[in-house]
């Protein structure tokens, strides 16, 4: 799902509220999570889950197609864990994941 499905389903599901304002609250909550984000936060939706940021150190890396070893300075990546709702809706045997932290699109 995409950000305009997203917006298109909260709309269909509250036909009070305009497409267009449904769109600002979706930028607005989407814009406030990553600004917390940024800032170092930990953002936590109960029952969804929480999103937080891991510093990876600076490393030696290789460039893939010479062979040559290239500096990789640190960086910082968000991290989103799932909430236990969630992990139980989305394993509804019952299982549970190994500890439901998953990199978010880690670019590299």
């Amino acid at each position: 799902m995409i950000k305009s499905e997203l917006v298109m389903r909260i709309a269909e599901q509250n036909p009070h509220l305009y497409q267009r304002d449904v769109e600002n609250i979706v930028n607005a909550i989407l814009d406030t999570i990553a600004d917390a984000l940024a800032r170092g936060d930990r953002v936590e939706l109960r029952g969804f889950g929480a999103f937080s940021v891991k510093k990876r150190d600076a490393r030696i890396g290789r460039n893939p197609r010479t062979g040559e070893t290239v500096a990789v300075g640190e960086k910082a990546v968000p991290v989103f864990k799932t909430g236990k709702e969630m992990r139980v809706r989305l394993n509804r045997d019952g299982a549970e994941p190994d500890d439901g932290v998953a990199p978010i699109a880690a670019a590299r």
